[in-house]
């Protein structure tokens, strides 16, 4: 549905959680005229959610709230970056992709880069010891896809002998107060050649350029699960937690049952952490063993 100039999404069937197309990269500006509005729809929408943007870190709406996060780097130059936030494993790193021989810029929307980023989305199906989602998507999914956002997008390739070999799409939001990492994915095969450092490399660099303060890369945090190797490399490259409020309101009765209850909140949310490590153990050593599986058939 869309509503004041801005599309919203509703998902779920028994409770409809709606939320702004692009929630976490693009922000509401006047969110009471938007719940006027929604209240209003023939769409049924039980719960709204929506997040503050950086660097607004304090409670801004009277709505119900909890603390989300970012992992945002905040950023002046390029150069401050580079010698003093940069960790020194993850600066050679970038160094040495250039080495290497990959080339990273940005690059233009087209065919071209939807097809390079269809090859390296179909590489692998396991990714970070699980089912790699993109794994198997068509063209035209893909392209389809990638085209979300495009007036607010900033597309960087990362180029080996003139074949794309990674890639990330940078989203900012209208008042350019952060730009985030919407995608960022190299090919496994060129893992040695440290493709994911260089991409970040021109992420800042873009980003600085056009004067936007902070780059945010997800979550810092998910849930209960406090620290992984993303988390490392995130940390490696100076990104931060920084908590900000996220709101949700109920536009029915269902939505303040559901809000009281904690319903919410993704289950697995609500597993204790020491099980939850057993369980995500137990998903990378079978998609490891299907992985394998895959490279004796090829």
């Amino acid at each position: 549905m869309r509503v004041c100039g801005k599309d919203i999404e509703v998902r779920g069937r028994w409770l409809r959680i709606a939320a702004p197309a692009g929630d976490g990269y693009h922000f509401l500006e006047n969110p009471e005229t938007v719940l006027d509005k929604i209240r209003r729809a023939e769409t049924r929408v039980d719960l709204f959610t929506f997040m503050q943007r950086l660097p607004e870190t304090t409670r801004k709406y009277p709505y119900p709230m909890q603390w989300d996060n970012f992992a945002a780097l905040p950023l002046t130059t390029f150069d401050h970056w580079w010698t003093k936030q940069l960790g020194f494993k993850a600066r050679n790193k970038a160094k040495q992709a250039e080495k290497k021989g990959v080339l990273v810029r940005e690059v233009g929307f087209d065919d071209a880069l939807v097809r390079g980023i269809w090859e390296v989305y179909n590489e692998c199906p396991v990714r970070q010891g699980r089912r790699f989602s993109h794994y198997g998507k068509d063209l035209e999914t893909v392209y389809r896809e990638e085209a979300t956002f495009l007036d607010t997008s900033i597309f960087v390739g990362a180029y080996l002998e003139n074949r794309l070999v990674g890639f990330c799409k940078l989203v900012h939001d209208e008042s350019r107060s952060q730009a985030g990492l919407m995608n960022i994915v190299a090919m496994i095969r060129h893992r040695d050649k440290s493709v994911t450092n260089a991409l970040v490399a021109q992420a800042v660099r873009s980003t600085t350029e056009r004067k936007i303060p902070y780059l945010v890369y997800s979550n810092f945090a998910y849930g209960k699960k406090q620290r992984d190797s993303i988390t490392e490399f995130k940390e490696r490259n100076g990104f931060q937690r920084i908590d900000v409020p996220r709101y949700y309101v109920p536009l029915s009765d269902l939505g303040k049952l559901a809000l009281r209850l904690g319903l919410h909140q993704n289950m697995r949310d609500r597993i204790p952490e020491p099980l939850a490590a057993k369980l995500r153990d137990i998903r990378t050593a079978w998609y490891n063993r299907k992985l394998d599986s895959v490279n004796e058939a090829l």
